[in-house]
């Protein structure tokens, strides 16, 4: 029986005792903690500090703030447990999460653009990975964090998520050694794909990642992707640490191209990322995630059950560590009354009471008094042996040209904006539809392809597919000239859109249809499952085909809609215009 120190029953039971004496004595906000949690009331004279943390550390460091903040309300000290000394000043820490990417360019901004529409000033900024904090020294020109004086404060390593099935399979075939990128490259480029390795059904490798520059584990993945290139194409078996020269050796950069094509789709964040996988293997082979998160899918915690058990693969070639820094920046928001306050709320989350919770949440503690036991075991997936191999961190300008590279390494998209423009989306609805298509353009990539499609009694080709570098004004043009009138061919027009895509073969590129429509078909002469079969025909695909329907309107064809999402595992996304940002991030982070 695992005994707790005093400590850990504190953080346990203290918390909810001080929280019904606070309330009991009239002490305590009634609410405002956005989650159904009581709010701590700021002492008078409190050192106020904030907190910009990455979402996946929410898991312990609110209720972590919240015990921080009650002991200090209570005259304690968080980390002895002894009364505050007379005249020692109260800390009071908010925050808030976001993703590390977008949180550390507001930073930046407040150094060298403080106007500008993203500016953050936290005390603390915590992103997964220490990454970020030599970027962001690298893009201001100077100093915002001190690289050595950031402790870390959980620790993850980045793995691949893969099906126990596929990473048997290829153990199989690879008895007694080491599973990597190479073996991971050699299933695609087989002729029979999973097929040769025993695994039955869909012979193509699905693989998906987030974005590296918003993403930690996208940054992590594309370094080390980098890195295997150049020890496989570059001829630099031995590469200990990657440099300008790699990047930018046009040999490496096709290497990441070909690691890149086992894409299914991309997305902005890696909380989307494990929903998708948890749907099980025929959705993905496998994907990139923090150790923590492969765990988090394993206890049973996503929407979807996992059919069968994610176990992670430490690439051979090697990964990264997460390390959770609390780092402080050096600018002129943060007095040195808030410095030493963020500390002390620093040697708060590294003491042995919140690095217990920290392993619980399934990272690995930074704290000695701490030992390494469940939930980092074997029967959810990890090994607390690995990884054995870890790459080193490249210098600041380096990570900067991984990121500048994925403009051109990354997989590109063929997208057809499929815009109904029946009766029935006369209006508000159409008015919506051509609003949000035309937003979504602002977002796209040049280097994607994009077609526009209309339909009403039957489906037109505005502007045909093509490079949106070149034919991106016509296609905006053609938005704009939509007009609404007519029948509704849904079904006719969703094959015909599906049959477009599918007539060029030879495509190593992503394959997507955005159906803008209230989905109710009045005139076409194939049948909701014909439409369907279309597109699960192409659902098992090298690049499958996907398509997402955007639903307007109140009167919305909802079932209708979810068939097309279904067939072709993609969600309905909601018109409404109050989630117009929402939405276009959802849909534009797929590619």
């Amino acid at each position: 029986m695992r005994h707790h120190s005093s400590q850990s029953i504190g953080f346990r039971v203290l918390l909810p005792l001080l929280l019904i004496l606070s309330v009991a004595c009239g002490s305590i906000l009634p609410s405002g903690g956005g989650d159904g949690t009581a709010v701590v009331p700021k002492p008078a004279n409190a050192i106020e500090i904030t907190i910009i943390y990455a979402p996946e550390e929410e898991l312990y460091l609110k209720d972590a703030m919240q015990a921080f903040n009650l002991s200090y309300a209570n005259g304690k000290d968080p980390i002895t447990g002894g009364n505050l000394p007379s005249g020692e000043r109260a800390i009071y820490v908010t925050g808030k999460s976001g993703s590390s990417g977008t949180a550390m360019q507001g930073i930046v901004n407040a150094v060298i653009a403080p106007n500008n529409v993203n500016v953050e000033k936290p005390t603390i900024f915590s992103p997964s990975v220490s990454h970020w904090l030599a970027l962001a020294n690298y893009q201001a020109g100077r100093d915002i964090f001190d690289l050595a004086d950031s402790p870390s404060t959980a620790l993850a390593p980045v793995v691949m998520a893969i099906w126990e099935s596929r990473l048997n399979a290829l153990q199989a075939k690879n008895p007694g050694q080491p599973i990597g990128w190479q073996d991971l490259l050699g299933v695609l480029n087989n002729p029979d794909g999973w097929a040769a390795y025993g695994i039955s059904g869909r012979s193509t490798v699905y693989y998906g990642h987030t974005d590296p520059y918003i993403s930690s584990t996208a940054i992590s993945t594309l370094i080390a992707e980098f890195y295997a290139s150049a020890k496989y194409n570059a001829n630099n078996p031995d590469l200990r640490r990657l440099t300008l020269a790699e990047v930018n050796n046009p040999t490496v950069q096709a290497g990441v191209r070909s690691i890149e094509l086992l894409i299914k789709h991309y997305s902005s964040r890696t909380t989307e990322f494990k929903e998708y996988i948890a749907q099980g293997p025929e959705y993905l082979d496998f994907v990139a995630l923090e150790e923590n998160d492969l765990i988090y899918i394993n206890q049973g915690k996503t929407q979807y059950k996992p059919p069968e058990k994610l176990v992670a693969l430490y690439p051979k070639e090697g990964t990264f560590w997460h390390e959770h820094p609390f780092a402080i920046p050096l600018g002129d928001w943060v007095t040195d009354e808030q410095r030493t306050a963020a500390k002390k709320f620093t040697d708060y989350v590294r003491s042995k009471v919140v690095q217990q919770k920290v392993l619980e949440a399934g990272f690995r503690p930074v704290s000695p008094d701490v030992p390494l036991s469940y939930p980092i075991d074997a029967s959810l997936g990890v090994d607390p042996a690995q990884p054995t191999t870890v790459l080193a961190v490249p210098d600041p300008d380096v990570i900067a040209a991984v990121q500048r590279s994925w403009a051109y390494v990354k997989k590109q998209a063929d997208i057809v904006l499929l815009i109904d423009t029946s009766g029935s989306m006369n209006g508000e609805k159409l008015d919506q539809a051509k609003a949000a298509a035309l937003a979504f353009l602002d977002k796209l990539p040049v280097q994607n392809r994009v077609a526009l499609y209309s339909f009403n009694t039957e489906m037109r080709h505005e502007v045909e597919l093509g490079s949106f570098e070149s034919n991106g004004q016509r296609v905006r043009d053609a938005i704009n000239g939509l007009r609404a009138g007519g029948d509704t061919a849904l079904h006719n027009s969703v094959i015909g859109a599906v049959q477009s895509l599918s007539a060029d073969t030879s495509s190593d590129r992503i394959r997507a249809i955005i159906l803008l429509s209230d989905g109710a078909d009045t005139a076409s002469d194939k049948t909701r499952q014909d439409m369907v079969t279309a597109i699960l025909a192409e659902r098992d695909a090298k690049n499958p085909i996907l398509v997402i329907p955007v639903a307007y309107g109140s009167d919305a064809d909802i079932p209708t809609l979810s068939d097309i999402a279904r067939s072709s595992s993609t969600k309905v996304q909601s018109g409404d215009p109050a989630t117009i940002t929402k939405l276009l991030e959802i849909i534009s982070s797929y590619f």
